[in-house]
């Protein structure tokens, strides 16, 4: 039996994903108009990357409401005429035999998460939910819930911001409540996704965290950052980072993360090489990879990595035949 790698397929439902390689969510503010609508420049971008034989696509993160986007150029799902574009983002990436999810996203309201009413958490709770049905629509493969990066659900799963009294200060109650009110939409050919801050604040939060989550019925984690303890003025936000551990700190959560779940585990963060991609799959480290800036920065990173995989093999080849 063949040792797993990068190029190993995988089933997710019945979503199949012929390798390990996974574009993140990466906002194309650039490609983007104020309006939030999909444009030409971002469906051809799209096809590019899934024409290149990534395995998995996650489309780039859509506001549930106007005034929940990061900046005015970015996607929006807040109403049925955003649905037109984005099915033809989700059509555009499947010619190529690839699928692909779309991460769901609302900026929320930083340190000041507490002061905000219950009754608009409740509204917001309601859009993330339509939002959910319009991604559904467009043909997407599953969706991505966005918990990570301090925005909206970071903030909520915060405990160094969240110190509410009311029902939204209950651990993971807005991400419980949204995956319990959505769970129809959830068949075998429709997954569940969500990008989480592994550290809330300390990596032990996290793991608690992504244990919770699993139970709610997710069908994949996908490891990032979250709001860090403001202690730490470093680059790296966790304590006992291992001094041999080769990669961000990032990466690391993820994988201590996935030996604590069930379920498969993206890890993200300053993946350039291939040999980096190979080292976290080959190991049993992570299921996925994901690269993203390299990916927008070359746009043949998946033929290099091809290359470099098929050398890499040929040399490990010729080292045992001469030993």
């Amino acid at each position: 039996m063949e040792k797993i790698n990068i190029f190993t397929d995988f089933k997710i439902k019945n979503i199949h994903i012929k390798n390990r390689i996974v574009l993140p969510p990466m906002v194309r503010f650039s490609l983007v108009k104020d309006d939030g609508y999909v444009t030409e420049d971002l469906i051809d971008w799209y096809g590019m990357i899934a024409r290149s034989g990534v395995g998995l696509i996650i489309v780039e993160a859509s506001a549930v409401e106007e005034s929940g986007k990061l900046r005015e150029n970015q996607i929006g799902i807040w109403n049925d005429s955003f649905i037109e574009g984005l099915t033809k983002v989700a059509n555009e990436i499947h010619k190529y035999d690839v699928p692909c999810m779309i991460q769901i996203h609302h900026a929320g309201f930083k340190e000041k998460i507490s002061e905000v009413p219950e009754e608009e958490l409740d509204r917001i709770l309601k859009l993330f939910e339509e939002a959910f049905v319009r991604a559904k629509k467009c043909g997407f493969d599953g969706i991505e819930i966005h918990g990570a990066h301090t925005y909206l659900i970071s903030q909520l799963n915060s405990k160094l911001w969240n110190k509410r009294k009311d029902k939204y200060g209950e651990r993971l109650y807005f991400s419980k409540k949204l995956i319990e009110n959505t769970k129809y939409l959830f068949d075998d050919n429709f997954i569940l996704g969500y990008r989480m801050g592994g550290n809330e604040p300390e990596l032990e939060d996290g793991i608690e965290n992504a244990k919770l989550l699993e139970s709610y019925g997710l069908d994949i984690l996908h490891v990032s950052s979250g709001v860090p303890n403001p202690e730490y003025k470093r680059q790296v936000k966790i304590k006992n980072l291992p001094k041999d551990f080769p990669l961000d700190w990032i990466i690391y959560m993820g994988v201590e993360i996935k030996k604590h779940v069930n379920i498969p585990v993206i890890g993200v963060s300053k993946i350039k090489r291939e040999s980096q991609a190979s080292w976290l799959v080959e190991n049993n480290l992570l299921d996925f990879v994901a690269v993203g800036k390299a990916m927008i920065s070359q746009d043949k990173w998946m033929e290099k990595a091809r290359k470099d995989f098929s050398l890499r093999k040929i040399m490990n080849s010729g080292e045992k035949m001469y030993k």
